[in-house]
C-alpha cells in the first residue's frame, strides 16, 4: 500500500498558493493550507474534507512557525512531512531609490526570512519522510525588471539558497526544487504608489512604473490551475532533480535571453519594453535646465561682486 503523503503549503489562501494545494488534495494527499487568512481555503475543506488542514500562519513570524512546528510534531504520522511548498510572498515595485526601509524589511521577512526559517524548522520532519522542499522563486531573480530592485534581489537571495541547500540535503534523500516563475494570473501585482518626492514622479515616470507592475498581464500569464497541475506533477516525478525548473509565461524565454543576449543590449531592450525611455527625456531636461539656472546665478553673483 503507497504511503499516506502530507504536505504543507505557505500562501495558500490565493493564487498559485490556492490551486497547488487544490491538485494536491485532488491527487490524494493531506494538506496543511497555511496563511494569514484560513477563510478562502474553507471551500476546499468543504470540497475535500478533513485531507484539508486550514492552519493560520504568518511567514514572517517566527513564533508562528515554531507553534506549527510543535504541532506537526504531534500530528503528523512518524513525524513525516513529505512537502514543504514555500509559496507565501510579498511584492514590490518601486523605484531602487524610493524603496522605505519598512518596505524593505517586510519584503524580505515574507520572501527570504519566512521561507529560510520554515525549511529549518521543518527539516527534521522532511528528512524523516526524505521528501521535497519547493521554492516560489521567480524570473526577476534572474533578470533585472526595471522598478523590481528589491523584489528582485530578495528573490535571488532564496535562489541561491535553494541551489546550496539541494547541495547540502540530497544526500539525505531530500529534493530541493527552485520554481522560476513567469507570467502567471495571480493578484500579487503590487499596488503600492509612487513616494511624493520620487525622481520619477511625473506623467512619464508613472507610465513606467505602472508598465511594470502591469507585465504580468499584458503577456497572456498562464493560469494558476494550469501552472499548479504542472508543478505538482514535477513534484510527484521523484525521477528528475534539476533544482531550478521554469514554468509560467515566458519562463523559458528569459532564461535563454540573460544567457545569450549581451548584457547592455538586455538593458536597452528592458527600458524600451517598459517605456522608460520617454521618462529619461523628461528627467534629462530638467536636470539641464537647473544646470542652467545654478549657472546664471553663479554669473548674477559674480556681476554683483
Amino acid at each position: 500500500m503507497s504511503e499516506t503523503k502530507y504536505a504543507l503549503v505557505t500562501g495558500a489562501s490565493s493564487g498559485i498558493g490556492y490551486e497547488v494545494t487544490k491538485e494536491l488534495l485532488r491527487r490524494g494527499w493531506y494538506v496543511y493550507a497555511c496563511a494569514r487568512r484560513t477563510h478562502p481555503m474553507e471551500e476546499l475543506r468543504a470540497e475535500f474534507g478533513d485531507r484539508c488542514i486550514p492552519r493560520k500562519l504568518d511567514v514572517s513570524n517566527q513564533n508562528d512557525i515554531t507553534q506549527l512546528k510543535l504541532k506537526l510534531e504531534q500530528e503528523l504520522p512518524d513525524q513525516k512531512l513529505h512537502l514543504l511548498y514555500n509559496n507565501a510572498g510579498q511584492s514590490c515595485s518601486l523605484p531602487a531609490i524610493d524603496v522605505s526601509e519598512e518596505i524593505i524589511d517586510n519584503t524580505f521577512r515574507v520572501n527570504v526570512y519566512g521561507p529560510i526559517n520554515s525549511c529549518r524548522e521543518f527539516a527534521p520532519l522532511i528528512i524523516n519522510a526524505k521528501g521535497t522542499i519547493v521554492f516560489t522563486g521567480s524570473l526577476a531573480g534572474i533578470c533585472p525588471f526595471p522598478f523590481g530592485a528589491v523584489y528582485s534581489a530578495s528573490k535571488a537571495a532564496i535562489h541561491q539558497y535553494a541551489r546550496v541547500l539541494h547541495g547540502e540535503l540530497g544526500p539525505l534523500g531530500v529534493r530541493v526544487i527552485n520554481m522560476i516563475t513567469g507570467g502567471v494570473a495571480t493578484d500579487i501585482a503590487d499596488k503600492k504608489t509612487l513616494p511624493e518626492g520620487s525622481i520619477f514622479n511625473f506623467p512619464e515616470g508613472i507610465k513606467a512604473v505602472e508598465t511594470r507592475k502591469k507585465m504580468s498581464e499584458k503577456n497572456q500569464p498562464m493560469s494558476p490551475a494550469d501552472y499548479a497541475r504542472e508543478t505538482v506533477n514535477d513534484i510527484e516525478n521523484g525521477s528528475i532533480d534539476p533544482v531550478d525548473i521554469y514554468r509560467g509565461t515566458m519562463a523559458t524565454v528569459v532564461k535563454w535571453l540573460m544567457l545569450l543576449i549581451p548584457y547592455a543590449l538586455l538593458e536597452w531592450g528592458l527600458r524600451k519594453k517598459f517605456k522608460l525611455y520617454p521618462a529619461y527625456s523628461v528627467l534629462n531636461k530638467r536636470q539641464l535646465q537647473s544646470q542652467r539656472q545654478r549657472q546664471r546665478l553663479l554669473e548674477n553673483t559674480i556681476k554683483h561682486d
